[in-house]
């Protein structure tokens, strides 16, 4: 896990390849798509809302909360702890997942942060990002930039064209993007500030991915709202502890 760890901390994210065995991988692509095929056309449990991206990847959140199947996988502890380590933290609970498939000739999803959309700040904010499928730059696969973990840009809408980031943080534009290619049941880990992008699915077939972020234990609300429930987000107040073990679970504490 050492030199993970060290090219995590350079880079901003990392690939582990074969993350899953054979039989994992069909138990986590029975699970996606059993609880994608329930939950129907709500985006996440508390009810439909708009779907803005739906040009580029079909996205359903928070499956952990309305499936067992789905519970049992992202509360495994030995992805927290591997959360952790990469992040250099001490503990880590669930901010969100998201089943994301790119469809059949799907648009790119542009070069964004993920941190900056959330309601904690944190520097160590980490996701784990999932392949169901084979992914290549034919349909899809991951691009990040480099390094681009140690600073906050302006931002700019996943739907936006390409080169928008570049246009509006130029410091940005001399950094080599790396493709990120893997076998189905390979993941990748990523900093939640590292820039990240992924490209049009040229294909007729599914990419499905399956992805969690992870927030580090103690953080603190910031005032947006991203994923909160409307009445969980207006019992906050700046600075209180996200806590709630019923939206955000601690899964791994290594005092614990």
């Amino acid at each position: 896990m050492h030199d993970e760890v060290v090219h995590y901390r350079d880079n901003g994210f990392v690939v582990i390849e074969e993350f899953l065995d054979p039989t994992e991988l069909d138990d986590w692509r029975n699970a996606v798509d059993e609880a994608v095929l329930l939950r129907g056309k709500d985006k996440v449990p508390w009810g439909e809302e708009d779907w803005p991206e739906s040009a580029i990847f079909k996205q359903i959140m928070q499956l952990w909360m309305d499936n067992e199947r789905m519970k049992a996988l992202l509360h495994d502890e030995r992805i927290g702890r591997m959360a952790a380590d990469l992040a250099g933290v001490d503990g880590v609970r669930i901010w969100h997942d998201q089943a994301l498939t790119k469809m059949p000739w799907a648009n790119p999803t542009s070069w964004h942060q993920d941190n900056p959309k959330w309601s904690f700040t944190s520097d160590a904010a980490i996701s784990i990002w999932i392949a169901l499928d084979d992914v290549t730059a034919h349909n899809g696969c991951m691009y990040f930039l480099p390094g681009s973990q140690n600073g906050r840009y302006k931002e700019v809408p996943v739907k936006a064209p390409m080169s928008e980031i570049f246009t509006v943080n130029p410091e940005l534009a001399g950094i080599s993007p790396v493709p990120a290619p893997m076998q189905a049941g390979s993941c990748s880990f990523h900093n939640g500030l590292t820039v990240h992008g992924a490209g049009a699915n040229m294909t007729p077939g599914y990419r499905r991915a399956m992805t969690c972020a992870f927030m580090p234990d103690g953080s603190t609300f910031n005032g947006i709202r991203n994923v909160l429930p409307e009445s969980y987000f207006n019992s906050l107040r700046i600075g209180d502890v996200l806590n709630n073990s019923a939206q955000n679970p601690l899964i791994f504490k290594k005092s614990q």
